[in-house]
């Protein structure tokens, strides 16, 4: 019994400490929200779209991921879009390029797309790269990197990496300098997108000049609180993993790990537990109702203890990554109408682009 007992305590020490890491409850009161009004009616609209998001199937599930992905590649089925959509497929790299109207191909944007890592697509989330290339007068590419299960989540993360090296030096029409770059993503493409920054500072590159990650998730190892006190209030995430999250934490890591192949405290599939200093000015939105709120306020407050410039700006009540349901929204066009002023900001002075 006393040798069952010590193997106990070393598994789950091994667990906390070897998968888990530090407690980051410290973070939570760095960065506060400051909630104001009611949602628009439109987003009461929104949120009962969302009743039969995902069918029910439990996480990972073959028909979930299917359902997930079907719902996600017709949020933009009959809407108009002013931006040219242009497929590129060459060698390893895949995606589209999209251009607003008079896009200038030498102003970039990297955009990951979200989906929990095993969903989306650059179709899924056309109302977004359409609206930043309008936005910010620039050549947006959507990168389609490879999804899990099919691929490792390490190959998805090589992709963003690599694109992010090419787009150094790659417009829509070719070859051609770059005098701005924005890195942007939401959710899992959050997460790859803070990810990619910091290994962009490590290798040496050209940083981007600004940097928007919307409703990221930032820490893979689960500790965030708002995980389960926002399941109730997150209509998106939370029929999706609540039966998921009914298991004890230790077992979650090991589950995490064994479907990643990457430690969950990782700063790959963590990045609010890598190395936070030297980065480019972050903008980080998010809802205080989602699950993921407190994954991008610990990433704004650490970021910002580390000497980086990040920015946190919330919204109560919206649904996770509300941004992509614009214009019908008018939070969204409010979120976006921030980011303008943010990347206008960042590169020191009025940007006659940002409109």
């Amino acid at each position: 019994m006393a040798w069952f007992v010590l193997i106990a305590l070393f598994w789950l020490l091994f667990t906390t400490r070897y998968l888990g890491g530090e407690n980051l409850g410290y973070l939570d009161s760095k960065v506060l929200p400051q909630p104001v009004g009611e949602p628009s009616e439109a987003h009461h609209g929104v949120v009962a779209s969302l009743a039969n998001f995902g069918n029910g199937a439990a996480p990972g599930t073959r028909e979930r991921i299917q359902s997930v992905r079907k719902y996600l590649d017709a949020i933009s089925d009959g809407r108009e879009f002013d931006s040219e959509f242009r497929p590129l497929e060459q060698g390893w790299l895949r995606g589209e390029w999209v251009l607003g109207p008079g896009a200038n191909p030498r102003r970039r944007i990297l955009y990951i797309h979200g989906g929990a890592f095993y969903a989306g697509s650059p179709k899924s989330h056309r109302s977004m790269t359409d609206r930043l290339s309008r936005l910010l007068d620039a050549a947006v590419f959507s990168l389609d990197y490879r999804l899990m299960p099919e691929h490792r989540r390490q190959d998805g993360i090589d992709d963003c990496r690599n694109a992010y090296r090419w787009i150094l030096a790659n417009g829509p029409e070719g070859a051609e300098e770059l005098d701005f770059l924005l890195v942007a993503g939401d959710s899992a493409g959050g997460n790859l997108t803070l990810s990619t920054i910091a290994w962009a500072r490590d290798e040496g590159l050209r940083a981007a000049d600004a940097v928007v990650a919307f409703s990221p998730s930032t820490d893979s190892t689960l500790e965030s609180p708002s995980w389960r006190s926002n399941l109730a209030s997150d209509p998106m995430l939370g029929p999706g993993f609540g039966k998921l999250l009914k298991l004890p934490r230790p077992l979650l890591l090991w589950l995490q790990w064994l479907r990643d192949r990457i430690r969950p405290l990782d700063p790959r599939v963590s990045p609010l537990r890598g190395d936070l200093s030297g980065l480019p000015p972050v903008l980080v939105q998010a809802s205080e109702a989602e699950m993921l709120f407190d994954d991008a306020r610990r990433y704004v407050a650490r970021a910002e203890e580390a000497g980086s410039p990040a920015l946190l700006q919330t919204w109560p009540y919206m649904v996770h990554v509300w941004q992509i349901f614009n214009p019908e929204l008018p939070e969204a066009e409010e979120a976006f109408a921030n980011v303008a002023e943010f990347v206008a900001s960042a590169v020191g002075a009025e940007d006659p682009a940002c409109t």
